[in-house]
């Protein structure tokens, strides 16, 4: 692939700095960076620390906000000089492509507005970037796959409520995987393993377990059948996980109040 464009990048936190790196392993032409504790970036690009700052002749192909929601309307007026010709492109959670263009139209602009919402895998390059908008083509849309794709896969999803729902799956995902490995390595220690051992077994087997889930062509049920004998081991444990109370009803109920949170902080 061709060199990514250049970017301007509010934030390099952990989402902001998983998409960076990734940008720099891509190769990135000449780009600035706004944060206010990185320490620095590689020649030929610039850290600023405020917006301010930026270069006045810098021409971002791609404008790309990765900072927290609360004063997004102050961060983008402070852009307002560098949005005209540039996507911009959005990881603040709850924030609508309305809330986004409403207030780059206060600033006195009207650019195209991208919503990303990548995961915390990404900062391996193994993430999972769900993306939507309204304003821009199919070559402005493959451009936005390319930059998104330096940390993973990349979804488009057709409006903003399956953007929800793409938020409950591989937004919150991890942290329900991490809950897993958690409570593995607890009935480890339970049963009598040391923490080392938990631990490594818990963490090991769920990489492993998503390995071959990642490479494999089988459906993820066709999986677990292969691993569990009638009335073996397996079975007896899934008997549990998998009553109607259990697992499918829990995660069903989980997913519901994420959707919702999700729905609440909209605006």
């Amino acid at each position: 692939m061709n060199m990514l464009p250049s970017v301007l990048l509010v934030g390099c936190g952990n989402m902001g700095g998983a998409l960076w790196n990734g940008w720099l392993r891509e190769g990135l032409a000449p780009s600035v960076v706004v944060d206010r504790h990185l320490e620095s970036v590689p020649t030929p690009h610039r850290l600023v620390r405020k917006a301010e700052d930026i270069p006045a002749d810098f021409h971002p192909h791609f404008i790309v906000l990765a900072v927290k929601p609360a004063g997004m309307e102050t961060t983008i007026a402070a852009l307002a000089p560098w949005l005209p010709g540039s996507l911009l492109v959005s990881m603040l959670a709850g924030r609508t492509g309305a809330s986004l263009k409403a207030a780059c139209e206060k600033a006195g602009k009207v650019i195209p507005v991208i919503r990303a919402m990548p995961n915390t895998p990404s900062a391996i390059g193994k993430g999972v970037t769900g993306a939507f908008s309204e304003d821009i083509d199919d070559s402005q849309r493959a451009e936005c796959t390319h930059l998104l794709a330096a940390v993973g896969k990349v979804a488009w999803v057709e409006n903003e409520e399956q953007l929800v729902a793409l938020t409950t799956i591989s937004g919150c995902g991890p942290a329900y995987v991490f809950l897993l490995a958690e409570l593995l390595e607890r009935e480890g220690q339970r049963h009598g393993l040391s923490h080392e051992l938990a631990r490594m077994l818990a963490r090991e087997t769920i990489a492993g377990s998503g390995a071959l889930l990642a490479t494999s062509p089988e459906e993820s049920a066709t999986l677990r059948k292969n691993v569990t004998s009638p009335n073996g081991v397996t079975a007896k444990a899934l008997e549990v996980l998998m009553a109607a109370d259990a697992w499918p009803q829990t995660l069903e109920r989980a997913i519901d109040q994420a959707a919702q949170r999700a729905r609440e902080l909209a605006v």
